[in-house]
């Protein structure tokens, strides 16, 4: 019994490491995301932080500055689920099949 436990907590072990480097490699992705036909970029690395946007000079309208923040909000929103979904698909091999609750 004792050596199932002991080869258990290697298993453990060898899996937590995987995930680590999963994670590592999630964080030093890029994902990007765009509004408007391009006309707003939003780049995003994959631990969440927004690391560059890029807007065109011609959706610039001070008349119509609700439709940029429109925009810019829709460009963030859609790299941030990107990261989500990227993250998900990656962490997701390593809970799949344990107990809930367990992770």
């Amino acid at each position: 019994m004792k050596g199932n436990m002991g080869n258990m907590m290697k298993q453990m072990q060898k899996m937590q490491k995987k995930m680590m480097k999963a994670q590592d490699e999630l964080h030093e992705m890029s994902f990007e995301a765009s509004a408007g036909g391009g006309m707003v970029t939003v780049l995003a690395n994959g631990k969440k932080e927004i690391t560059d946007v890029q807007i065109k000079e011609e959706v610039v309208d001070p008349d119509d500055i609700e439709m940029l923040q429109d925009l810019i909000l829709a460009a963030t929103n859609d790299v941030l689920k990107q990261i989500d979904d990227k993250t998900n698909e990656t962490m997701g091999q390593f809970t799949k099949g344990l107990p809930g609750g367990m992770f």
